[in-house]
């Protein structure tokens, strides 16, 4: 194994990133060193490379960028008995305190210490990353990879989904990009119909009816709320899932949403949002749940499970790929621009 890798850096405070070579780190205590087989951006990813208000506050350049990973164990550092050499696995991105208020009720998805990869610390885009052994899942083998590095956000859809009953779930859901468009698969593949999606990108509107959206709505041409109660004969939707982050969006899904229903919101709001909270949610006695994170280990278990099942209509979610990471600004470009799905790097060339 060379001793030099090449890895996407956030280098200074400022818009986009730098491919450059640095040393192939060394496993600490309780930690593993696994050869990245597959890598994908996440929303979280953009944002520092857009370089937001967010990320500006949070990110201390210079830092390897990425978090979404399945990788191989080639090395495993003291103390570490769970794991060996050869094994294949995906990573919980999140690493808990497992001491704070929320851990000791076993509320791990919400720990007050969270430190997170490639957000707190140097992360999983370059051909080699370290894994604290604690974080690592080990997948079927016979898991594609880029399948087994969507596991995390994935994991994100599963809960935002499956916060609630949805069989058989008249289900509204507000974006169709790559987080919204798992939703979309978790939701068709647990039974949900009919399947409302209202998304504005013709591109990203296209794959999810791909995915399998039963109605796709463009709310710039027409009233999400009107198509919504046609489509239901007036009743409105059991279930809305919101995963754009647009106030507007949540608007028209808190109001095409039946009396009595359930709501997850996941994506997160570019500023503070005003609504009629008399009308739209506490007179309509909804039920209203934050996501964030992943349920451990639950929902890694669910999300395996979903996968193997082969009911998780996968493959369109995945637009682009791309061996190494050459190419990697080209990726950023159009994932800002809203022309991808997930966007997946293979590091390994060979």
């Amino acid at each position: 194994m060379a001793e030099k890798m090449p890895a996407i850096m956030k280098t200074k405070p400022a818009y986009g990133a730098e491919l450059v070579e640095v040393d192939v780190p060394k496993p600490g205590p309780g930690e593993v060193l696994i050869k990245v087989l597959a890598t994908s951006i996440c929303g979280t990813d953009l944002h520092i490379y857009e370089w937001n208000e967010w990320a500006q506050s949070r990110i201390k350049p210079p830092q390897i960028m990425g978090h979404e990973v399945a990788g191989e164990v080639i090395e495993v550092g003291p103390g570490v008995d769970t794991l060996e050499v050869g094994d294949y696995i995906s990573a919980e991105t999140h690493i808990v305190c497992g001491k704070c208020y929320a851990c000791r009720h076993n509320r791990y998805h919400v720990c007050q210490n969270t430190k997170i990869f490639g957000v707190d610390m140097d992360g999983v885009f370059a051909e080699y990353a370290i894994v604290p052994a604690q974080n690592a899942w080990k997948n079927p083998k016979d898991m594609p990879p880029e399948y087994a590095a969507l596991q995390e956000p994935l994991g994100n859809a599963v809960d935002t989904v499956l916060a609630g009953p949805i069989a058989g779930r008249s289900t509204l859901i507000t974006g169709a990009g790559p987080l919204g468009l798992l939703g979309i698969a978790v939701a068709k593949a647990s039974g949900a119909y009919p399947v409302i999606v209202s998304e504005p990108s013709e591109f990203r509107r296209e794959l999810a009816k791909k995915v399998g959206a039963d109605y796709v709505i463009n709310p710039f041409e027409e009233d999400p709320v009107k198509a919504v109660m046609d489509i239901t004969d007036g009743a409105g939707v059991e279930v809305f899932l919101e995963f754009s982050g647009a106030p507007k969006a949540l608007e028209q899904g808190l109001a095409a949403t039946t009396p009595g229903g359930r709501v997850s919101l996941l994506g997160l709001f570019p500023r503070d949002v005003t609504v009629d909270f008399n009308n739209l949610i506490i007179f309509k006695a909804l039920e209203v749940h934050g996501i964030t994170g992943r349920h451990l280990w639950e929902t890694w278990y669910t999300v395996s499970s979903l996968i193997q099942s082969g009911r998780l209509n996968l493959d369109p979610v995945i637009t682009h790929k791309y061996k190494g990471f050459d190419d990697f600004e080209e990726a950023f470009e159009l994932m800002k621009a809203g022309k991808t799905g997930k966007v997946v790097f293979f590091p390994h060339k060979g």
